[in-house]
């Protein structure tokens, strides 16, 4: 059965606020009990609590979150890391490992990207041994060309043992329409990232640029106006991208919200949880 889980990553700032256990309680007042685990500090004391929240308030840990290498990452890396990362999913219940995105270097030829690909594909069989998945979550810069092709698209061919994680904001970012690119993707995705589209108004200042002759100023303002936001509170279409993220044989849609322009996390993730509910999907928390 599909579920709906919480991003960790939105949850960094109450967990230096409240700790990991309390943060996650009040994550479970609100109604969910799927938790993937990214950008908190895989530390003894972390790994205690959050087996404390698997045992004590039914978390499912789905997938813990590791680089390739260390390229640009002071957490863990599959290459210098990896019975630390092995060990940690196994603790935790969890069997899956994401990367959560490429070392920016990896992107700048086809044989860069090739190369990511080829030790990605690797690492993935090296993980299966340990009865681990390897998943790859792409941003908007998959969806550069090589020859005409998405990199996104290359990294899946030449990496076939590696899961997909799909953003569907990311994909709409990347100029793609997610339902089709999930679709296109069916049987190799086992994580969808869900987070809205939002366009904001433009706000004042930029017209006072405009007004004023600063037009690299307004443009700039003009040109940033896209949001993270949450579930229902955007553009993208979840009457589609949910039902298709299901069929693709998704086990876990993941909410998770980059930017909260102030907001609570708690009160956002009420509101995507409210959405989603509101629009039929309450059976999947």
């Amino acid at each position: 059965m599909t579920r709906i889980g919480v991003q960790a990553m939105m949850l960094k700032g109450a967990v230096q606020e409240l700790g990991l256990f309390e943060t996650l309680r009040k994550v479970a007042e609100i109604g969910f009990g799927v938790l993937e685990v990214s950008q908190i500090a895989m530390t003894e004391s972390n790994v205690r609590e959050l087996t404390r929240a698997r045992n004590e308030l039914g978390f499912d840990i789905c997938a813990v979150s590791a680089a390739l290498d260390k390229s640009g990452t002071s957490g863990d890396a599959l290459t210098t890391d990896f019975d630390k990362v092995v060990s940690d999913a196994h603790v935790l219940g969890a069997t899956m490992v994401r990367i959560g995105m490429l070392p920016l270097a990896s992107i700048r030829s086809i044989e860069s990207l090739h190369a990511f690909a080829d030790a990605a594909e690797s690492m993935a069989r090296r993980l299966e041994e340990r009865q681990l998945r390897l998943h790859y979550h792409n941003h908007h810069i998959e969806f550069t060309k090589f020859d005409g092709r998405y990199a996104l698209d290359v990294i899946a061919e030449r990496s076939p043992s590696v899961g997909l994680e799909l953003d569907v904001h990311w994909l709409q970012r990347g100029g793609v329409d997610p339902r089709q690119t999930i679709e296109r993707f069916a049987g190799r995705v086992s994580m969808i990232h869900l987070k809205d589209f939002r366009v904001r108004v433009l706000s004042e200042e930029a017209e006072e640029h405009l007004a004023a002759g600063e037009f690299a100023e307004f443009t700039h303002r003009f040109n940033d106006v896209v949001e993270f936001a949450e579930v229902g509170e955007g553009n993208l279409d979840w009457a589609g991208i949910i039902p298709a993220s299901i069929e693709a044989g998704a086990r876990y849609l993941v909410v998770e919200q980059d930017e909260l322009y102030g907001r609570d996390v708690f009160d956002c993730l009420q509101t995507s949880r409210d959405n989603l509910v509101a629009r039929g999907f309450g059976d999947l928390f």
